[in-house]
């Protein structure tokens, strides 16, 4: 009985392993083909999608991904999804860049590289579960939701910083959740799990660049 106790926590260990060396993986290939495309919207200064084709194209890809994670189709959803995302950072670094501002994008890659390896390492040391943080991560979208919308109405710069504010909070959390998630094995499909950490580096550096560039214009 206890080599049969045995023998099943080796094999979940085993694909719990798997799922979050390959969700890694497929981290790194999407931000790298996300910064490709990035690079190439900045080089030949593509224009901006627009804020409703980028919601369609954000909601509309990733409901794509996550309806073809159980299939090889998955992956090539995710890259389509993370380089769409990409190419929609290409105006935003061009405006930072023609404002002379190259050291504050360097500033924010830093910064969100940080807080996704403090993050990463803390779970993945201590293997401590985080899925305590679901219910107030729930809450914490609420809050930002009501935000950003009373801002698209309002404009009030203070309010935008302290958006971009809750954003790293929510977005770290959010890390600190799927890492602990998969971990702990209740995430097993890697492809979901890759975007929703690909997800919230990318809401870290959009808050970041935008605190940075707010406290570098003043």
């Amino acid at each position: 009985m206890d080599r049969i106790v045995t023998s099943t926590r080796e094999s979940s260990l085993i694909s719990t392993n798997k799922v979050l060396r390959n969700t890694y993986f497929l981290l790194g290939m999407t931000l790298t083909f996300s910064a490709i495309t990035a690079t190439a919207s900045t080089v030949f200064a593509l224009p901006s999608p627009g804020l409703i084709l980028m919601l369609v194209g954000f909601y509309g890809l990733m409901f794509l991904t996550h309806k073809l994670a159980d299939s090889p189709m998955g992956i090539l959803a995710a890259f389509a999804f993370t380089g769409f995302l990409g190419y929609c950072l290409g105006p935003i670094l061009n405006s930072y860049l023609s404002a002379g501002m190259g050291d504050t994008i360097a500033l924010a890659l830093g910064g969100t590289a940080l807080v996704f390896f403090c993050c990463s390492a803390y779970v993945l040391t201590t293997r401590k579960d985080m899925s305590f943080l679901g219910g107030m991560m729930m809450a914490g979208f609420v809050v930002l939701l009501v935000a950003v919308v009373a801002n698209l109405f309002l404009q009030i710069p203070a309010l935008h910083l302290a958006i971009s504010a809750m954003f790293i909070l929510f977005s770290a959390g959010a890390i600190l959740w799927e890492t602990s998630n998969i971990i702990h094995g209740g995430e097993t499909n890697y492809i979901r799990a890759t975007v929703s950490l690909y997800v919230s580096l990318y809401n870290i550096f959009i808050s970041l660049l935008s605190i940075l560039g707010f406290a570098r214009s003043n």
